[in-house]
């Protein structure tokens, strides 16, 4: 129960910060004006600027920012605890976060749809210029390799995932071509898309999973460029030049308005696991995982300060601006939209990353699981004990999945021998994908499916 009133909490958080300091910052800070010409539609070209209902600027807003950052990051920071953790997703991204994405996004429309960096220039000066656009060239260089990297894994180590994804491409385009070319409406495209993706899901679950290792006889990784996670993430930085190319209304738009029907439904479903599993006492986040943990391995870096740079997506991340002021500021039909898409998307965002500190700990302790077979006739067995073959729940369960190991010495005395260096980027991917899995079994969805 301990479980659902937190999550509970948060997003009545979240939900009262939108409509009191969210407005508070639109109409006092920010002053925006529904009547102002906005950069869409003043320089308006139909390939970067384009007037945009607010419900599908939403959607591209948020999945391009709701990668997989808010689950990566707090993934590893309850290695520290949940409480801190959720403490900075909540705080975080209600006061700092969420601000800065909808003051980048303000500032932006305000200066022709510019740039930080362009509007750095005309207002600082030219050297401005180039220490921003250097520093942002920098930080996207970053996020292109940390996100391609963690990608390619997600392919690589669970190939049912692959089908679905590119499923969804030639999927977009027509929609683009739907909406643009023949002015159709874009709702009913994009939820028959969606049943299509998660029909692509089930078939890459049980039929065919696009295991690239199993079928070309490459290894997973190794020392040799010739691996299935360098071949993945060079796929991926090829998607991504082509995508960035094409006027945002052929893929990139439509693509990230099926992609925010599926996170919404997925965050709903996961709510509602929860909630089911919160309440029959399944899921217990207390039992699973300290709330400030105490058993730190030696090799592990102190809290602070790198809590707060663990947790960037979920609570503030800098890459946001380069969305608020590279994509979204031209897309947006109305400065009265920005609070909705600048501040609403992180929120959500935030939102996320509390599902994933709740499934990284109290999903976690529901079981935990060894994946089995190859193909299409893998299963996931549960992780059972030694000396009763029964399944790894609670605390244990979280310990084992984030490889904290202890001894104990004559004197009764426990000390924490290991747990953070061997805890690698496949565990802590893993530990959502079990935690959420076992959220989403307490509805009757096969693991296989979650």
């Amino acid at each position: 129960m301990n479980t659902l009133i937190i999550a509970i909490l948060s997003f009545i958080g979240f939900i009262v910060a939108y409509h009191t300091y969210g407005k508070w910052l639109a109409r006092k800070i920010f002053g925006l004006d529904a009547q102002a010409t906005v950069p869409s539609q003043e320089l308006r070209d139909d390939v970067d600027y384009v007037p945009t209902k607010k419900e599908v600027i939403f959607g591209h807003h948020f999945t391009s920012i709701a990668g997989t950052g808010p689950i990566v990051g707090p993934a590893i920071a309850v290695f520290w605890g949940w409480l801190p953790a959720l403490l900075w997703v909540v705080l975080g991204s209600v006061f700092i976060g969420a601000v800065h994405d909808f003051g980048a996004l303000v500032v932006s429309l305000r200066n022709r749809g510019q740039s930080v960096g362009e509007v750095a220039g005309r207002m600082i000066g030219p050297r401005a210029k180039f220490l921003f656009l250097f520093v942002l060239f920098m930080g996207l260089t970053i996020v292109l390799a940390i996100f391609g990297l963690v990608i390619a894994l997600i392919f690589s180590y669970y190939p049912e995932s692959v089908l679905s994804v590119w499923v969804e491409i030639p999927l977009a385009v027509a929609i683009g071509i739907w909406i643009y070319r023949r002015g159709g409406n874009i709702l009913i495209p994009s939820i028959v898309a969606l049943g299509i993706m998660y029909i692509g899901m089930a078939v890459g679950a049980y039929l065919l999973p696009i295991d690239l290792s199993q079928w070309f006889g490459i290894p997973l990784l190794g020392k040799t460029y010739l691996n299935v996670v360098v071949i993945w993430t060079l796929v991926l930085f090829v998607y991504c030049f082509i995508a960035s190319v094409l006027p945002v209304w052929t893929l990139l738009q439509p693509r990230d308005f099926i992609n925010s029907h599926e996170l919404v439904l997925a965050l709903l479903l996961l709510v509602l696991g929860l909630a089911v599993a919160g309440f029959t006492g399944r899921a217990d986040l207390t039992a699973s995982a300290p709330a400030i943990a105490s058993d730190i391995p030696p090799d592990a870096p102190p809290i602070w300060p790198f809590l707060f740079i663990t947790i960037a997506c979920g609570a503030v991340s800098g890459f946001h601006c380069m969305v608020s002021s590279g994509t979204s500021s031209k897309q947006v039909a109305s400065e009265g939209d920005a609070q909705y898409v600048g501040y609403g998307a992180m929120l959500l965002e935030g939102g996320l990353a509390v599902i994933v500190i709740l499934a990284c700990c109290a999903g976690i302790g529901m079981g935990i699981f060894n994946r089995t077979g190859t193909g299409a006739n893998y299963t996931f067995q549960p992780i059972v004990k030694a000396d009763s073959a029964t399944p790894v729940t609670n605390h244990d369960a979280w310990k084992a999945r984030y490889a904290i190991k202890t001894e104990t010495s004559a004197d009764g005395t426990t000390t924490v021998v290991s747990g953070w260096a061997s805890h690698g980027l496949k565990a802590k991917v893993s530990a959502f994908v079990d935690g959420g899995g076992n959220f989403l079994a307490s509805l009757g969805i096969p693991l296989k499916m979650g």
